[in-house]
């Protein structure tokens, strides 16, 4: 009898077993490439992460569970922004990113900020998200009215590899500001904000979706100002770069702060064309399903600007042939 339940356990043992390696192998785990924990793209990467997963064992999605892709684990990672996921795609460390619709465009035809490096051809297209606005942040006493004024002013362009990093430069240049007309730092915003209250730095700049976190926390703790970034040096940037747009940020945005006319930048979803098609379909088509609306309301305060109508504006590089199906069937691409 003994020899009999120990047998019995071996072979339940061993089913179990067999059952958890076929789960497993049923699992797909696909990464999304964001930037700093303090700034937009990392959350708003965690609400899609989280709507386009599905792992065994989940509730149906119309019992109330997720309406995700089946057997999809997705997972957010921290960057350094969009150069960094461009690079992390192109080398094949991470399934897809979030980029800057000028630095994908660059990146996929070698050109503007990425010219004498190898073309990304296979840099594509999942979805574009939400306009990113160029925030120049200083002390509201500062004296610093313009982007003329940052001349022999300390100024943080963010780190290398991040799209604030890219823009920053190009409105420093349209202005007339070159290297050495001002002290340079690399700092994450969330750093550039405690750089900024403790007076190592006169100004920061800060590329993406209103309101970040970073700047948020800025606002509740000193007085600030967002520097207008306008006039000649905006319209140049916007007449030669066909990315660039002008918008405000609004009041309300951040605490004490006015409305604040600025330049944006679309934020886009991207992928490598050597990812799978039908997964790609799959993900694209979890992204717009009705119930991941709100998840993208609740989620982050750039959620209500992520739409399928605006789902492909702006995009310059190819679309993924899986996300391009998808669009087609849903009537939104012919």
């Amino acid at each position: 009898m003994l020899k009999l339940v120990k047998t019995a356990a071996v072979a339940a043992i061993l089913s179990a077993s067999l059952v958890g390696g076929a789960t497993a192998q049923e699992l797909k785990f696909f990464t999304i490439g964001t930037g700093g924990t303090a700034a937009t793209y990392y959350p708003v990467g965690g609400v899609i992460a989280n709507a386009i997963s599905n792992p065994p064992g989940s509730r149906a999605c119309d019992e109330g569970g997720s309406c995700g892709v089946p057997g999809l684990i997705a997972s957010a990672v921290s960057s350094r922004g969009s150069v960094d996921n461009v690079n992390a795609i192109v080398s094949g460390l991470r399934n897809s990113g979030f980029a800057q619709s000028d630095v994908a465009y660059w990146a996929y035809t070698g050109t503007g900020t990425m010219e004498g490096q190898p073309a990304a051809g296979d840099l594509r297209a999942i979805a574009a998200l939400f306009p990113e606005h160029i925030h120049l942040v200083a002390l509201a006493d500062s004296g610093i009215n313009s982007v003329a004024d940052l001349a022999g002013k300390r100024v943080s362009l963010d780190e290398p590899g991040s799209g604030t990093f890219v823009d920053a430069k190009l409105i420093l240049e349209a202005n007339g500001l070159t290297e050495g007309s001002f002290t340079a730092e690399a700092l994450k915003p969330d750093a550039s904000g405690d750089a900024l209250r403790n007076g190592q730095i006169d100004a920061f700049f800060f590329v993406g979706g209103f309101p970040t976190g970073a700047i948020v926390e800025l606002a509740s703790a000193v007085k600030i100002k967002l520097v207008p970034i306008t006039g000649a040096g905006a319209e140049s940037l916007i007449e030669k770069y066909g990315f660039f747009s002008a918008s405000d940020i609004p009041e309300g945005a951040y605490e004490g702060v006015p409305a604040t006319p600025t330049v944006a930048v679309g934020a886009q979803w991207i992928t490598s064309a050597k990812e799978d098609e039908a997964l790609i379909y799959d993900i694209t088509k979890a992204l717009w399903n009705e119930k991941t609306r709100v998840l993208l309301d609740v989620g982050h305060a750039k959620g209500k600007a992520i739409t399928r109508e605006t789902a492909l504006d702006g995009i310059g590089i190819p679309l993924h042939p899986g996300a391009e199906r998808f669009y087609k069937e849903a009537g939104l691409l012919k």
